[in-house]
C-alpha cells in the first residue's frame, strides 16, 4: 500500500498491473504456440437483407390469419376424475371415488360444452381455411374471428389426424384476403420466421424468431410418422395452434402445431407442420374430405447397426420386417417376418419411418416393387398395397400365463424355456402352426436381460430360424458364433406385437 501511495497510484491498479505483466511474462517465457498456415478467422458480413422492422410484413399478411373458436360437448367425469387425482394421496380417496363409482353405476357419463380457441389462416379467396385437427376435432360449432373483429360462421371440410391439419371452410360466401404456401422453401436454420395467432385468446398476435432446427419427428410425445417438424423459436403458446408461420416473404413456411414446455407456456421451442406436406394434405382434404394412405400391414422397425451386425451385413439402412398382419397385403403377396425391407419401387428405405411414410404415399390398389434381402438374398417381392385402416394393428394385450404347456427345459444364453401350445398361440395372436418357445425362466445374469427380454416373453426364431425347442435355439446360437458373429437377432413376441432385438452370444455358453 505504501509503494502504492509513493507512486501515486491505487492498489487495484497496481495489483492489476502486476496481474498483466504475469500474464505477459507466462506468453514471453511459456511454450510458444503457432497456428496452422491455413487458419483463417471466421468473419460473416451483416446481411443486407435483414429487416430492421417487420411492421410492414405482419400489416399486410395480417388480414388472412383468423382465430378459431371452438365449442364441443366433453364428458363431465373426465374432467372430475382429472381434478380428483391431486387429491389421490389423502386418506380416504380410494374409498371416497369407489362409493362415488358404486352410486353412478354404470350410467352413460353426463356430457357439458367446452370451448377451446385456435388459430388458422384462409388460403383461398372463397373462403378456406388451415388450421389443426386438435383444434376442431369434435366440434359442434366453429366460429372463424376476423383481424378485423367480424365474427362468421364455419364447417369442417376435412381432417387428417396423423399430420394434425383441418381444412374448413366459411358458410357466408365472400371474397377474403389469403396467403399461400411457400413452394420448394429453401429454408435453412437461422432464417428468420414470424408467427401470427391467437395465444391465450389473445388474437392479432405477432411473434419473431429464427428456425432453430428442422426434420424433427419424435419430440413431441406423439406419433410423428408422418412429419418431419420445423422447430422454431418464435414464441408459440397455447392458442397459437393451426396458426401460420412466414418468411421474411409473407409465405407459408409451417403450420404451428406443438410446444415443448415444461410449463405450459412458451420456452422458445415450437414446432410447425413444414409447407410442402401441410400444402399436400390441405389440397387433398379440399379435393376428397380425406387422406387415403396405402398400406402393407406390417409392422417395422429400424434396422440398426447391431441388428445389421447380427446379419453379417455391412450397412444399416433399411426397414425390418417385425410382423404380418393376418389377411393384409404383405401376407397375401409374400412378405415375411424377418425380411429388411431395402427399396420401394426403386428408391432407397433409410430406416422404418421413411418406408412408412412412401407406403402411405402409394395409391391403394396400385402393384409395387419392393426390395427385400431374405436369408442373405436380395429380391424383390410385387405387392398390391391396401388402404390404411383406422386401427391397422389393432389392440394389444399380455399374455395369460398357461400351466399346461410342457415341462421346461434348460436353454442357452441362461434361460429356461418350454415350447408354445394351443393356448398360448391364441393368447398371443398367432397362427395355428407358428412355434416358439417361451422364456419360464431366467438368470441374472443373461444377456437376454440388456435386451429387455424378461420371463413370460415368446422366442419365436433367432437369426431367421423358427425355434420349435431347446436344441433349436442352441443351434441358431452356435451357427452365428461359427460365422464369426458375436450377436443374434431375435424375434420376441410380447402381447400381440414382435418385435426384433439383438443379444449378445459371446463365444462360449456358461
Amino acid at each position: 500500500m505504501a509503494m502504492a501511495k509513493r507512486f501515486g497510484v491505487s492498489a487495484q491498479a497496481l495489483v492489476a498491473g502486476m496481474v498483466g505483466a504475469g500474464a505477459m511474462a507466462a506468453f514471453t517465457f511459456g511454450p510458444q504456440f503457432t497456428s496452422p498456415a491455413d487458419a483463417r478467422q471466421i468473419v460473416i458480413e451483416a446481411p443486407g437483407d435483414a429487416p430492421v422492422s417487420f411492421a410492414d410484413l405482419i400489416e399486410q399478411v395480417s388480414p388472412a390469419v383468423v382465430s378459431v373458436n371452438v365449442v364441443s360437448l366433453r364428458d363431465d367425469s373426465s374432467g372430475f376424475e382429472e381434478f380428483m387425482e391431486r387429491f389421490r394421496d389423502m386418506p380416504g380417496f380410494d374409498e371416497y371415488m369407489e362409493r362415488r363409482r358404486d352410486e353412478e353405476g354404470e350410467s352413460e357419463p353426463e356430457q357439458r360444452e367446452a370451448r377451446s380457441l385456435g388459430s388458422g389462416f384462409f388460403i383461398s379467396a372463397d373462403g378456406y381455411i388451415v388450421t389443426n385437427n386438435h383444434v376442431v376435432e369434435g366440434a359442434t360449432e366453429i366460429e372463424i374471428a376476423l383481424d378485423s373483429g367480424e365474427e362468421l360462421e364455419a364447417e369442417i371440410v376435412g381432417t387428417d389426424p396423423q399430420t394434425d391439419l383441418a381444412v374448413l371452410k366459411v358458410i357466408e360466401p365472400g371474397t377474403y384476403p389469403y396467403v399461400e404456401f411457400a413452394h420448394d422453401a429453401d429454408m435453412r436454420r437461422g432464417d428468420w420466421v414470424v408467427a401470427l395467432g391467437n395465444p391465450f385468446g389473445l388474437g392479432g398476435t405477432a411473434t419473431a424468431g429464427i428456425i432453430s432446427a428442422q426434420g424433427r419427428r419424435n419430440q413431441l410425445g406423439r406419433s410423428s410418422t408422418y412429419t418431419d417438424f420445423l422447430q422454431i423459436d418464435a414464441a408459440i403458446n397455447r392458442g397459437n395452434s393451426g396458426g401460420p408461420t412466414f418468411d421474411l416473404h409473407g409465405r407459408v413456411v409451417g403450420v404451428n402445431t406443438a410446444i415443448f414446455s415444461p410449463t405450459g407456456g412458451s420456452v422458445g421451442i415450437g414446432f410447425a407442420i413444414p409447407a410442402d406436406l401441410a400444402n399436400q394434405i390441405t389440397s387433398t382434404l379440399i379435393r376428397d374430405g380425406r387422406v387415403s394412405r396405402g398400406w402393407l400391414g406390417v409392422t417395422i422397425q429400424d434396422l440398426t447397426p447391431d441388428m445389421a451386425e447380427a446379419q453379417g451385413l455391412a450397412e444399416d439402412e433399411g426397414a425390418i420386417v417385425a410382423d404380418v398382419a393376418d389377411g393384409g397385403p404383405a401376407e397375401e403377396y409374400g412378405l415375411e417376418r424377418g425380411d429388411i425391407i431395402l427399396s420401394v419401387n426403386g428408391s432407397d428405405v433409410a430406416d422404418a419411418t421413411e418406408l412408412t411414410r412412401m407406403v402411405g404415399s402409394l395409391l391403394a390398389g396400385s402393384d409395387n416393387q419392393f426390395g427385400v434381402l431374405r436369408d442373405g438374398e436380395q429380391i424383390t417381392v410385387s405387392v398390391t398395397v391396401g388402404e390404411r385402416p383406422e386401427d391397422p394393428y389393432g389392440d394389444v394385450r399380455p399374455a395369460a400365463s398357461d400351466d399346461t404347456v410342457t415341462e421346461d427345459t434348460e436353454g442357452p444364453l441362461g434361460v429356461s424355456v418350454k415350447p408354445l401350445n394351443e393356448n398360448l398361440r391364441q393368447e398371443l395372436n398367432l397362427d395355428e402352426d407358428e412355434v416358439g418357445l417361451v422364456i419360464t425362466e431366467m438368470e441374472s445374469d443373461s444377456p437376454l436381460r440388456d435386451a429387455q427380454i424378461r420371463s413370460g416373453m415368446a422366442i419365436l426364431e433367432i437369426n431367421g430360424r423358427p425355434l420349435s425347442s431347446e436344441e433349436d435355439m442352441r443351434q441358431a446360437i452356435e451357427g452365428a458364433r461359427l460365422a464369426g458373429r458375436d450377436k443374434v437377432l431375435v424375434a420376441v413376441r410380447v402381447g400381440e406385437v414382435t418385435t426384433f432385438r439383438t443379444v449378445e452370444i459371446g463365444e462360449t455358453d456358461d
